[in-house]
């Protein structure tokens, strides 16, 4: 006899239409709204569905082999709340259920991940005598394991008397899941023992669970059993293989395996593909995707998303276009992960207007991860202001920002207000979180609020090296190189390892003039032990600490070891040393070409300004490619009023006055000079000035 094929994509439809004169409907409609209400995991009720004795007593009445057959079919063609209808039938006609009816049940509810669902099943296999049939235990494992149930999943599995591969493999799953890397060995070894021969899904099972956990040593002895066994070349082991080098940097070896793979699927091409990204062998991956192009292979969901991720890095906007054409003709546009993708390509090439018509995309609902992503995207390009619109109107469309998204919008700073969205995350409980803590705390830093960084930073509760690191730059910038030293104490206390940046901090923070050459001495020491004195920024810092502290032997000495230099190497070596320092400017500029910036001829003409070389000074400043800013005309007034040169002292006030009005320090600079000079006239006159144009003086100047 040939079962007729039921109605899968329009099943509903097609069920209800022939079901008009009993008024079946209700039962189909009422039966799929509550596996897809919010409520879904309330128990099924099954008494509902009595109305189908009579009604359908001669098109109803089959055996179970034909109801068998259309639930395989909707659990095969992922209609899964359809084959819950069908098995509410089942029950309600009174036909008695088999072993093949329950397995395949069990792998609906596996699917659909509703636990309450599954546990109801469970109790009818046990009332119906089918506990013990080893196709229906090993689906209730699959179920709870799915369910994430694995300690019910686990009692199932012991309790089944004759466990077969798929049983165990079920069980090696749920542990791989949950990353219990020694269950899976241990689990692996007794199945052995018990004389049960791996097929290839468990092996693939126990290769993901290494590869997820980085113990390649583990994978490779197990591939070396795939091979004895004379699967290597099967699609699902090589598959997770592949994904197991990839991840572990053996990316030759990733490519042999991907080699020998029989019948590749879009998963093997997606794997090695995202294996060559990892690896950054970004033109190889894009090789591979032409040969996956070339191969005829249809494109998943993965393949766009990993593609596009490429193309970002590549820079290559043209061929994301085309991608994008590919995504629309496809019709993958709706999927957020691809759409998010392409958000950020565009916002990385500079092309916002493209990300934001991405962005909103008719008919498509915008999702948290989309939200944040265009909100980083405009603070990327300088648009902070439609950043924080944006932030507003995602807050209004009740979309429930995450620490992703405050960790984002932080970087608004000073756009946005700072206790405003302090005050948003203490009441959203985000303020325990690393990610947001530590942007926060970095945000208070930013604004000089180094004691309420200190607060923020006492909240969160796990803290990572990047929390601690951004407290030790607070200290370096306020100068209180004995906070950062007690701090450095505690981080060391607490058995946190630091890295470069918590180096580079502590460095700084040394550099004070209050603080002892010898304190330096230690971090440096330090740093040589835990081997990040060669690291660009911690040996920079090191130049800048022995350059101000007067050692410029020292200093020149790490500065010559450096491999690459930054500017705060050149900066450090110019200001320590005048002949030096205008041989490595001169090197800088001529013979590698790094075209100096405000801050290295503000240097140069302190470095001028302090030797008394004031005419050098300025003539360096007529002779810089740009009009000099404040800084410079400030150091040189500073100098000026040292070295007691009025006339020159005078223009460098009345361009800093120019440049910066309400800046204190050019008057009280300039009253200072004429005083020096014995002018107190003039100074009387420049302090009447200042009262006139209400400059309040600052803290430091005299």
């Amino acid at each position: 006899m040939i079962l007729p094929r039921p109605p899968l994509r329009n099943s509903l439809k097609s069920l209800s239409n022939f079901c008009k004169p009993f008024q079946a409907f209700n039962f189909y409609h009422s039966s799929a709204v509550a596996l897809d209400s919010g409520t879904c995991d309330a128990p099924v009720d099954f008494s509902r569905f009595q109305w189908a004795h009579n009604p359908f007593d001669k098109c109803l009445q089959r055996d179970i082999s034909y109801y068998n057959h259309l639930l395989f079919e909707y659990s095969r063609d992922g209609l899964n709340n359809e084959a819950v209808t069908i098995y509410a039938l089942i029950n309600s006609v009174g036909v008695l259920v088999d072993g093949c009816t329950l397995s395949c049940i069990l792998k609906v509810s596996a699917s659909l991940k509703k636990h309450v669902f599954g546990k109801q099943i469970h109790c009818q296999c046990v009332k119906n005598g089918f506990f013990e049939d080893v196709s229906v235990g090993t689906s209730l494992v699959d179920m709870y394991v799915k369910n994430e149930k694995l300690d019910d999943g686990k009692r199932v599995f012991e309790e089944i008397k004759e466990k077969n591969v798929v049983t165990w493999t079920s069980l090696l799953a749920g542990y791989a899941q949950k990353g219990m890397i020694q269950n899976v060995i241990e689990t692996f070894c007794i199945m052995k023992f018990e004389g049960v021969q791996p097929n290839p899904f468990t092996f693939a099972t126990v290769i993901g669970a290494f590869a997820d956990e980085g113990e390649m040593r583990g994978g490779a002895q197990v591939h070396g059993m795939v091979i004895k066994s004379g699967f290597d070349s099967t699609r699902v082991v090589g598959n997770s293989l592949v994904s197991l080098y990839s991840k572990s940097g053996m990316i030759r070896e990733a490519r042999d395996v991907f080699d020998g793979i029989e019948f590749r699927d879009a998963v093997s091409w997606n794997g090695i593909i995202a294996g060559l990204i990892m690896n950054r062998l970004e033109l190889d991956a894009l090789q591979m995707f032409y040969r996956m192009r070339l191969a005829g292979v249809k494109f998943s969901e993965t393949t766009f998303s990993t593609v596009v991720k490429l193309c970002t890095n590549l820079k290559e906007l043209g061929f994301a276009r085309q991608i994008h054409s590919q995504v629309l003709k496809s019709g993958f546009v709706c999927f957020d992960n691809i759409r998010t993708a392409l958000m950020v390509c565009y916002m990385k090439g500079s092309e916002m207007d493209d990300a934001i018509k991405m962005f909103l995309v008719v008919g498509i609902a915008q999702t948290v991860v989309s939200w944040t992503a265009v909100i980083g995207g405009c603070l990327q390009n300088g648009r902070a202001l439609e950043a924080i619109d944006m932030f507003l109107q995602m807050r209004r469309e009740d979309v429930r920002p995450n620490h992703y998204t405050y960790s984002t919008i932080l970087a608004a700073l000073p756009t946005i207000s700072l206790f405003q969205v302090h005050a948003e995350i203490i009441k959203t409980n985000y303020d325990n979180s690393s990610s947001v803590g530590t942007a926060l705390l970095d945000a208070y830093i930013k604004i000089g609020k180094t004691s309420d960084a200190a607060k923020v930073f006492k909240q969160i509760e796990e803290k990572d090296i990047v929390a601690w690191s951004a407290m030790l730059v607070g200290y370096a910038q306020e100068e209180d190189t004995e906070g950062a030293v007690k701090f450095f104490r505690q981080l060391a206390k607490e058995g946190v390892k630091p890295n470069e940046f918590t180096f580079s901090s502590i460095l700084n923070a040394c550099t004070t003039p209050s603080a002892a050459i010898e304190q330096g001495k230690q971090f440096h020491a330090g740093s040589i032990k835990f081997g990040y004195n060669n690291a660009l920024m911690v040996s920079s810092a090191l130049v800048t600490l022995y350059a101000k502290k007067g050692d410029i032997e020292s200093a020149n000495e790490i500065f010559k070891r450096q491999k690459e230099r930054d500017l705060v190497s050149w900066n450090s070596m110019i200001s320590g040393l005048v002949s030096e320092g205008e041989l490595y400017f001169d090197m800088m500029v001529n013979n590698l070409h790094i075209s100096p910036t405000m801050e290295i001829y503000s240097c140069m003409v302190d470095l001028y300004s302090r030797a008394g070389m004031l005419d050098k000074a300025m003539a360096l400043i007529d002779g810089m490619p740009f009009p000099a800013g404040a800084t410079v005309w400030r150091t040189l007034l500073a100098a000026c009023r040292v070295h007691r040169n009025l006339e020159l002292g005078k223009l460098a006030a009345e361009k800093l006055i120019s440049c910066q009005p309400q800046d204190s320090a050019a008057y009280v600079l300039l009253a200072n000079l004429y005083a020096a000079s014995g002018h107190w006239r003039d100074r009387a006159k420049v302090r009447k000035l200042m009262d006139e144009r209400k400059v309040k003086k600052e803290t430091g100047y005299s």
